[in-house]
Order: structure tokens, then sequence, then C-alpha cells
């Protein structure tokens, strides 16, 4: 995962994630996949499966088959300047951009043939408005639970773009298994949030900063149900990190910290991450110091 060092003034794009999310023998796990090594976008690194609102994602015809109306996702992510349209972009930009990534298809009913014939229908050309309405099914936006909010900074870090991007946590379901498509994505897990943190850690993976922070607010949650419910029950996080440079090496920092200009603490765990032995790391040095608040 390559670090940039040019600063960006750039505005940041209205992006949405979905952090997919299970439960396996040891307890609550999430699903990772690995950036081609050729992306210009965390290259090499294992993210949560997302992309950018296209305009594909707007059109007047969502409305017809989505299982919640405009104006209640709008409602359920809780910014007052964000209008109805934009709201709607952002839900199905988040599963279009899954479906496409991972073959995992949100809609009333759907199992692996209806995920199969909708996968064919884009390779042939078609909008994901038109592979959906193919199958008489609605996308199932009540799913996906709006759980914190990221905005790029326009200083340097492990991407050069901006982002401003939603995540949503979404139980997988249980018909269908997801995996990596081997144009964007080169591979993939199923991992707790500490397991995955520790690969991390110890070089088997790469993660950067927003999936290292995530995953460790999602490794204090035992179960989905119970990730799901906390997401629930809160407003989503806003999340504008700010870069700095610490003892010579270059660090990020995310509100509460003293070198944030947000007094107020929006994450747990350690406020601010400082790049060094080729991975972000706490403060402290040692991989449990992820877990200290």
């Amino acid at each position: 995962m390559e670090q940039h060092t040019a600063s960006s003034i750039v505005p940041a794009r209205p992006a949405a994630t979905v952090v997919m999310l299970r439960d396996g023998p040891g307890g609550l796990e999430v699903f990772l996949l690995k950036r081609h090594s050729a992306s210009d976008v965390f290259a090499g690194a294992y993210v949560f499966p997302g992309g950018k609102v296209d305009p594909q994602d707007s059109e007047a015809g969502w409305h017809d088959h989505l299982d919640l109306p405009a104006e209640t996702l709008r409602a359920r992510l809780q910014e007052a300047d964000l209008s109805v349209a934009d709201a709607l972009a952002l839900h199905v930009a988040a599963m279009r951009e899954l479906f496409e990534e991972s073959g995992v298809l949100y809609a009333s009913g759907a199992g692996p043939r209806e995920a199969a014939e909708a996968a064919a229908r884009l390779r042939d050309g078609e909008t994901f408005l038109s592979a959906v309405s193919a199958t008489n099914r609605s996308l199932e936006t009540s799913r996906m639970i709006p759980w914190s909010r990221w905005i790029t900074p326009g200083v340097p870090g492990a991407t050069r773009k901006r982002f401003d991007t939603r995540f949503l946590l979404a139980p997988v379901p249980a018909t269908q298994e997801p995996r990596h498509d081997d144009l964007e994505s080169t591979d993939c897990l199923w991992a707790t949030p500490r397991e995955a943190l520790l690969h991390g850690w110890e070089g088997t993976i790469e993660l950067a900063p927003p999936q290292i922070m995530s995953l460790i607010q999602l490794s204090r949650h035992r179960s989905v149900a119970d990730a799901l419910a906390a997401a629930s029950e809160s407003r989503p996080a806003l999340v504008q990190p700010h870069g700095f440079e610490v003892d010579g090496m270059r660090a990020v920092c995310y509100p509460g910290d003293e070198n944030h200009p947000v007094r107020e603490r929006v994450l747990r765990g350690p406020t601010h991450l400082r790049y060094r032995n080729r991975r972000y790391e706490a403060a402290g040095g040692s991989f449990e110091d992820l877990f200290r608040d």
C-alpha cells in the first residue's frame, strides 16, 4: 500500500461502503477484499466492498425498486444537509458496488441463481437498475444500517483521491457467499475483527487506517445482532481524519486527539495512528495498544 506525499485540494467525492457481517465460531466476523495491486485507491490493501457514487445510482426508476422510501433512507443517515436524492444514490451505490465486487445481491428473496442472472446482465452491458428490475425484486435497503461517515483528508496518506464515504453495516444473506471478482480485487477473507487486525500487525495483510479503526470498533461486539443494535441506536460517527507528523513519522489523528481541531471523541481506541514498520500503529507501539482507549 503506497504512501502518497502530495496534498490534495480536490473536493471529496460521495461514496459508500458495506461492512458485511456474519456470526462465526469465534464470534462476529467481517468480510474483507484485497484491492488489486494496480488500484489507485489502497492498492494491495484489504478493504470493505464499496466505491464512489455513479450517475446511474440516481436514476428515477430506483424509487420503485427499494424496500424503503427514499425519505426514510435520508432520515436513517441523520444528515441535515443531505438531500433525499443523494441519500437514495448513496444506498444504491453501496449495494451496486457490493454486488459488483463480491457477487452478493441484497434483494428480497434473492439467492445464488438470482445473483448469477443479475451478474450476467451486467456483463452484457445492462445497468444495475435493469438487472435488479429483471429479478422482480426490491433492493433490501432496510438491511443496511448507517454506521459512520469518513471524509478523506486533503493531506498525504494512503490514497491521493478524496472521498466522502458512508459506511453501512449489513448481515450477509444466509443463502449467498461473497467472493472476490479477480478484477478490482484479487483475494478475500472472513475474520473476526481482532484476527484481521492481528493479520495486519503481522504483515500477512495490509490495512488502511479507516479499516483499522473500524475493526477496532467492531472488536467490541460479540455478534452481528449486537453490532447492528449498537449502530441502530446511535448517530453515525462523522470522522474527518487529520494528517500530521510526529517524531519524523507520518500520522493520522481523529476527533479527541490533541492534534485534531474537534475535541470530542467519536471513536473508541487510539486517537491517532503512526505509520512505522510499514504499517499503521497506535502510539504505544504494541498490538494491544490498538484496543486501549
